[in-house]
């Protein structure tokens, strides 16, 4: 089934335009794989990036809109990706970067795509364990940039996962929730104060 990417903010799509057409934004990037691009270079899959902040007494997910991210594709493939954050004035381009997460993003797209029911793509980052899922999202007319991961929905690990963690294997909310939360959770050493 198709993939039901959110349409983006144009704001934030314009702004990472402009950082693109900007010689001295690619060049200050410290981006190898951007700077020596042969051909143009695209911002495609704006993905909303939501942040796991907590999980209520009851299991809630408690998470916010941290940004866009843009993977920046040149010929067929990614390259890096350019993220976008809310400020007073409005979405602006934030920085661009490289990395690991970009091809296992891709990948994660990928396999999400062969899936017999369809999705809303987002990423949902767990700063605790600093770990970033592919958070796929049931609920296709969704506005990507609100609402909370349901227990239905599947998450994604993406490569590198921290230990124990298997990257690329979908699960559901309910079940990859607790996980995360005990180990984000730190345990009071023996002989510690309450």
């Amino acid at each position: 089934m198709p993939l039901h990417v959110p349409p983006a903010p144009a704001p934030a799509l314009r702004s990472v335009l402009t950082a693109l057409s900007s010689p001295t934004a690619v060049r200050e990037a410290r981006t190898p794989a951007l700077l020596g691009a042969q051909g143009p270079a695209t911002p495609e899959l704006p993905l909303p990036v939501h942040v796991l902040d907590a999980v209520t007494a009851e299991g809630v997910p408690v998470t916010r809109l941290a940004g866009w991210r843009f993977l920046i594709r040149c010929g067929d493939r990614a390259l890096a990706a350019a993220e976008t954050m809310l400020t007073a004035d409005g979405w602006a381009f934030s920085h661009f970067f490289e990395g690991p997460y970009i091809t296992s993003t891709e990948r994660a797209l990928r396999q999400a795509e062969t899936m017999a029911q369809p999705y809303q793509p987002r990423l949902l980052s767990v700063p605790g364990l600093y770990m970033l899922t592919l958070w796929l999202h049931e609920d296709c007319a969704a506005d990507g940039a609100v609402g909370h991961p349901a227990a239905t929905d599947l998450l994604v690990p993406l490569a590198p996962a921290p230990p124990g963690i298997a990257a690329h294997r979908p699960h559901r909310v309910a079940e990859l929730l607790p996980v995360l939360t005990h180990r984000a959770t730190p345990t009071r050493l023996l002989g510690s104060p309450a």
